[in-house]
Formats: C-alpha cells, structure tokens, sequence
C-alpha cells in the first residue's frame, strides 16, 4: 500500500528538481517570459522576463510519478485518478494557451474572457459527467451526487445539479489558486501543504473503507469512496512534485508556473474533493485561496458600491507588500495560515470519523 504513495512522491520530488531548470533553459532561450503588470508593486518590476509556464513541470512529473509508481509495484491505475489527473492536465492546458498569448502578444491578459471560460466549463462539464460513471463492485462511482463535508450527507442533488456544483468549485478554486500566484513560492507551498493533508485522507480512507468489513477500527464511520487509497497516489506525486518545484520557485524565482501551473493545481484540488467526498472541506483546508479571492471580491464590491478601497491593493498579499512588509514575510506567514488551515481541516475530518464510534 505504502510502496505505491512513497514511489509516487519521491519520483515527483525527483522529476521536478532535475526537470525544472532543464525547462527554465528552454524557456529563457524561446524567450517566454513574465510579463509584469504596471499597476502592480514597483518591487516586481525586476521579475519582468522571468521564464513562465513552470506548470509544465509539475503536471509532467506528477502524471510520470503516477504512472511510474503503478508500474512499479505492478498495481493498475483507477478511474478516479486518472479522472483527477485529466481534470488537472485539461486546466493547465487551458491556462497554457493562457499564458502562450500573453507571451506572443506581449500583454498581461490572454485568452479573452469568454474563451477561457468556455475552455474551464467544457474541462469542467467532461470530468462532472465522467466522474458519475464508472461504479465498482459496491456501486460506488468516483463522485457522489451528495454534498459532502467530511463524507456525503443529506439529499441527492441530481446529475444536472452536480454538474453545476462541480464547475462551481472547479472555477472557484482555479481562479483562487491563480489569484494567490502572485508572490514567488506563495502557491506552491500553499499546495504543497493541501495535498500532504489529502494524502493523508486517502490513506485514511482506505484503511477505514466501507469494503474492508470486518477489520474496521470504527464500523459506524467508514467510508463509501472508490478509490481513496489511488488518490493519496495522486496527491503524494503532486506534493513531491509542487515540493520539488518550490526549490526553483521560491524567493527569488528563477520560474513562475503561470496560468499552466495556478489553473491545473486549483482543478486538482477540487477534483480530488470530489472524489474524496470532502468538497465542503477543502474549502477549510484551502482556506488561504479562499481569503484571498475573498479579498478580491470585497476590493471590487467595496469600490463599485462606494468608491473607496478597503485594501491598498488586491489580492491580500499586495496589500501587506505596499504596507511595508517583504515579500519573503508575506509569503511564509500566509504559509502559517494555510498550515493552520489544514490543521482545522484534518482535525475536523478526524473529529467527524471519531464522533461516530
């Protein structure tokens, strides 16, 4: 069981650490680099040129890692997480044609709006509609059409409903991820620590399956979740991955993982809610993407209805960058926030399984 999770993740470690810097040479020599906003913090006018679309990296090693640790151990893949997995790539595509325009235009905005929508829902609508297929033995499919916090609970909401549930968190948290990417690291190491708590669920999950009958610790609070134990795979080969792209991320960045990087890494995290029946959780323990779009949606609200800013500048972290703070001091106090915000998350979960006993 183990082998499969430690292979996945010392691969992704591995992959992106050798890789990175291969692609930041191929990158530097195309010339596809950052293209800074002028409104923006005067500091980060240096970073204009950095090499971007350092997604690349890490969806790359991830889905290697993956699949390197299933041929491995001799294990096959599962539906879940190859849905998860495409969820992902379809995402960083959308924001690697995303971040190919601005490069070739040479403009801060890419894809236009109405483009990059259509691109996310039809990612979106594709892994929604194929994630309620694919039931096991115990016919239970990757998604669930109930909510879930820390497993399903009330009514079923119905197909069409979770089709729109779905695309709201796939949107919600790709756009969070891609707001918080505004600070070398910051993302990153904000991911990194989401997918080391969802490693944990999975594994947590597998030991207390449903399917395991009568070896359960806790046969009042098991879980229905198809394949929890190749979602912990997934997440340990994108925590080695993300981790092993931090060494080139962070402060000062010699890379930036682009709209590639902040749109796969947010659609992953909601796909591996979904399929880990814990969408209302990963807003908890993602809790750092969601104060900052939240930021956003105060800056803009306040402004329209009154005129005036409540921030200095948004999202979150420019604001405290204006105020006088460093960006390395912003980027490793939001970490502590996302850390704290994962502790809540896993204890909830943890709580939630030992109230049931």
């Amino acid at each position: 069981m183990m082998k499969q999770i430690l292979f996945a993740g010392v691969i992704g470690l591995f992959l992106t650490l050798i890789g990175t810097p291969l692609l930041i040479k191929l990158l530097a020599r195309k010339g596809y680099g950052q293209y800074i906003r002028d409104d923006g913090p005067r500091e980060h006018a240096s970073k204009r040129g950095t090499p971007t679309m350092g997604g690349i990296a890490f969806i790359l090693a991830t889905v290697v890692a993956y699949f390197l640790s299933k041929v491995i151990t001799g294990k096959p893949p599962t539906f879940s997480g190859l849905l998860v997995l495409g969820l992902m790539c379809g995402m960083g595509l959308v924001g690697f044609l995303d971040d190919y325009i601005k490069i070739v235009k040479r403009r801060s905005l890419g894809l236009r709006a109405k483009a990059k929508m259509a691109g996310q829902l039809i990612v979106g609508i594709a892994f929604a509609v194929l994630s309620l297929q694919f039931a096991d033995a115990r016919g239970n499919t990757p998604a669930s059409t109930k909510l879930s916090f820390i497993t399903d609970f009330g009514w079923t909401i119905g197909p069409v409903l979770f089709v729109v549930w779905a695309l709201f968190m796939i949107l919600a948290m790709s756009n969070g991820v891609n707001l918080t990417d505004g600070l070398d690291g910051l993302a990153t190491g904000a991911s990194v620590l989401v997918f080391g708590a969802y490693t944990f669920i999975g594994v947590w999950q597998y030991q207390e399956s449903c399917a395991n009958g009568e070896t359960l610790t806790n046969p009042n609070a098991c879980y229905e979740v198809r394949d929890p134990l190749d979602l912990a795979v997934v997440s340990a080969a994108l925590m080695g991955a993300c981790l092993g792209f931090l060494w080139w991320n962070t402060s000062p960045a010699k890379i930036f993982m682009g709209d590639t990087g902040s749109l796969a890494l947010g659609g992953v995290l909601t796909g591996l809610a979904i399929c880990s029946r814990t969408e209302l959780l990963v807003a908890i323990m993602g809790g750092l993407f969601v104060l900052i779009t939240m930021s956003v949606v105060i800056q803009v609200g306040s402004f329209r209805l009154t005129g005036k800013r409540v921030f200095r500048m948004a999202p979150l972290q420019h604001h405290f960058e204006l105020k006088g703070w460093s960006e390395v001091l912003v980027v490793v106090r939001f970490w502590i926030i996302q850390g704290i915000c994962v502790i809540v998350g896993l204890g909830l979960f943890y709580a939630g399984w030992a109230a049931d006993k």
